[in-house]
């Protein structure tokens, strides 16, 4: 049954991780996925895989005059949206002392900005009764070193999905979020961190979690299908945690 047919879904950061698996599950479920990168070698890439039913724009969270083009862009193929899911993102981990002035207005630009921006942007593409899905992290729920300008950053989008939902109802548009744990990504690909940093940390984390593993993307993608259905028709302004337990059990 394609929940989603006939249906036009917008994925920032739509080339690979979670992103990819959302856009490749709305076009299992009959939608057409409109998905930006910040290359045009992995937007191809990810075009190649996902299909006839993926359309995409090279453009970069971070840059706001990329995020101030996404209604042009989006207009040259389609003059609406049902479903904008805000996933493009990634961390930057610093101690304190450590943490620049550059490290600080990257994340948040790319986190906060463009975020706000790329909702605003799409916000009069957005069809009565669709849904935006906005992505943020487990991380805010805990306390961890060098962490503090990524989860403020994601804190600040968590205060948007609220904010964003109460302003959204009158137009009929539901606003939720979706908070991932450990998820199989490239997350840690930006991070300045060694094959061998990642590979060692990735070692050290995954006995600490409850089923002992990293999420699939797809089961992030699966949860963020049914925010954007019917089937949650009375769900808005909530967020929904999927780390498999960590934020909530101790083993």
């Amino acid at each position: 049954m394609q929940k989603f047919k006939n249906k036009i879904v917008f994925i920032t950061g739509g080339t690979n991780g979670m992103g990819f698996a959302t856009a490749q599950e709305f076009i299992n479920n009959g939608a057409r996925a409109i998905i930006t990168g910040r290359s045009e070698k992995t937007v191809n890439k990810a075009l190649e895989d996902l299909g006839e039913k993926a359309i995409g724009i090279v453009s970069n969270a971070g840059q706001l005059s990329d995020v101030l083009d996404l209604q042009n862009q989006i207009k040259k193929h389609t003059d609406k949206i049902d479903v904008l899911f805000v996933n493009a993102g990634y961390g930057k981990f610093n101690s304190i002392e450590n943490v620049t002035f550059e490290e600080f207005d990257e994340v948040f630009n790319m986190l906060v900005k463009g975020t706000f921006f790329t909702v605003q942007q799409i916000l009069p593409l957005l069809s009565e009764g669709s849904s935006i899905i906005l992505n943020t992290t487990f991380l805010t729920e805990v306390g961890h070193a060098n962490m503090s300008i990524y989860t403020a950053a994601k804190a600040a989008v968590q205060s948007f999905i609220k904010t964003f939902a109460a302003e959204c109802t009158s137009k009929n548009i539901r606003v939720n979020g979706i908070s991932p744990g450990y998820i199989k990504t490239n997350i840690f690909n930006n991070t300045g961190m060694s094959s061998e940093q990642i590979e060692s940390t990735i070692d050290a984390v995954t006995p600490t979690l409850p089923f002992k593993r990293f999420g699939e993307p797809s089961e992030i993608a699966k949860t963020v299908l049914f925010l954007a259905s019917d089937d949650a028709s009375y769900i808005h302004g909530i967020e929904i945690t999927v780390d498999g337990g960590l934020s909530k059990t101790k083993s």
